[in-house]
């Protein structure tokens, strides 16, 4: 892979996962939930999110705020 390839896929899976730590702090969720959140980059510099193992509360919250997003509230 080019070297250009990789830092586009990592700047995209960083923008994306600062994204997700951002939602997820803005539903109140502790650092303990949202910290694992990391870019990941695949050997052809497909851009990647690994969330991790996620508690069901928070798991609940966010399905909750995905559904109140996509109804229009």
């Amino acid at each position: 892979m080019e070297m250009q390839t990789y830092r586009d896929g990592r700047k995209a899976a960083t923008d994306a996962a600062e994204a997700i730590r951002e939602a997820l702090a803005g539903l109140g969720l502790p650092e303990s939930v949202w910290g694992s959140v990391r870019p990941m980059v695949t050997h052809s510099g497909k851009a990647y999110v690994h969330l991790g193992m996620v508690r069901a509360d928070a798991a609940e919250k966010m399905a909750e705020a995905i559904l109140n997003s996509s109804n229009g509230d």
